[in-house]
């Protein structure tokens, strides 16, 4: 295993941004960024060993600061949705950035997808990690507490990533964090010939903003069953049988994933190249967005239409803040956040 260090770009106050690749035997690699500690390419090989980019990303560290679609970003201090931007906390009332409509999205104005994360490579036998730090301040974006924050980027020669996420707060506050990475086993043109697996009986509803109404959705039946692998574009031919599905015109739904502790939620597959992803995770839910509203150009000049890229991003419910009865989000004062997903890649 190794770890190189580049220069990518310099921030607008003049800091000089890092693009560290951890390199395994076979010669995949994996590419985060000290930027909004963004996952920027993911390089494994096809069922014949010809390396691709399964991520989408930017080539310049201007396209990151300035496109949305928080592609493969870091969101926090709270990842998805919270409604009207507001939440109460020991009996005090916190205001945010509504910055999606009248509610606040993936940390707000300038969430922890805008900040400077201090980085470290660390270099092992089988396994390289990349450690990001960040200090978030207290009130920040309107969030109570200062917090501190570490996400480690860990890379293996089974070509497992595995991202591990830790924060403590000297405050009561709310946290959930997930990484936003746009995954294409192609490595190239749309995920709708994906074949998709997801553990899950349920999804949590949601009105036409994609807050959570408070109640459970059966997926049974529906375009959301993944219990059995399914086409991601078969799913999306049949939206009119669900609402959810065909107010998205797509996917944008998190669902709720069964058992508890470290668990396989999901699986994506890739027939031509063979290339198979493995999502496990300690969270109890799963974000899936099918990429429909993409309009981006990305790395090498690559056009990233509708659905050319799909996220999994593991979480806490959106909006559990304001829904008691979902798990919840709080972090005590000088408790530990912790929290680990793993995107383990192989072929068949």
């Amino acid at each position: 295993m190794s770890i190189t260090a580049k220069p990518f770009g310099i921030d607008l106050i003049g800091r000089q941004m890092t693009l560290y690749t951890m390199t395994n035997k076979i010669g995949a690699s994996v590419s985060v960024l000290d930027f909004g500690a963004h996952i920027v390419s993911i390089q494994v090989p096809d069922k014949n060993g010809n390396l691709a980019d399964v991520c989408l990303g930017f080539d310049t560290l201007e396209e990151y600061d300035q496109k949305p679609n928080y592609l493969g970003a870091t969101v926090g201090r709270y990842g998805n949705r919270i409604a009207k931007a507001r939440f109460t906390l020991n009996g005090q009332e916190y205001t945010l950035f509504p910055n999606n409509g009248k509610n606040n999205l993936h940390g707000g104005r300038e969430g922890f997808d805008k900040k400077w994360w201090k980085g470290q490579g660390l270099e092992a036998d089988g396994e390289d990690v990349v450690l990001f730090t960040y200090v978030a301040h207290d009130g920040e974006e309107g969030f109570p507490g200062k917090m501190r924050v570490q996400v480690s980027f860990a890379f293996d020669d089974q070509c497992n990533l595995t991202i591990r996420y830790l924060a403590v707060s000297e405050q009561d506050t709310i946290v959930n964090l997930t990484n936003h990475a746009y995954f294409n086993l192609a490595g190239q043109g749309d995920i709708l010939h994906h074949t998709l697996q997801i553990h899950s009986d349920y999804v949590t509803d949601v009105d036409k903003e994609l807050i959570p109404t408070g109640e459970f959705m059966a997926v049974a039946g529906t375009p959301l069953d993944f219990n059995q692998p399914m086409k991601v574009g078969d799913g999306v031919a049949r939206r009119k049988e669900c609402r959810l599905v065909d107010e998205a015109e797509g996917y944008d739904v998190n669902y709720v994933i069964r058992g508890e502790g470290m668990r396989e939620a999901a699986v994506l597959k890739d027939a031509e190249s063979g290339r198979t992803m493995r999502v496990l995770t300690t969270e109890p839910g799963l974000q899936i967005y099918s990429g429909q509203g993409l309009n981006l150009t990305g790395h090498g000049g690559a056009a990233y239409g509708a659905f050319a890229g799909i996220a999994l991003e593991t979480q806490h419910y959106p909006d559990s803040p304001n829904q008691p009865h979902f798990p919840s989000t709080v972090l005590k004062a000088g408790d530990t956040y912790q929290t680990t997903t793993v995107y383990a890649f192989s072929v068949e």
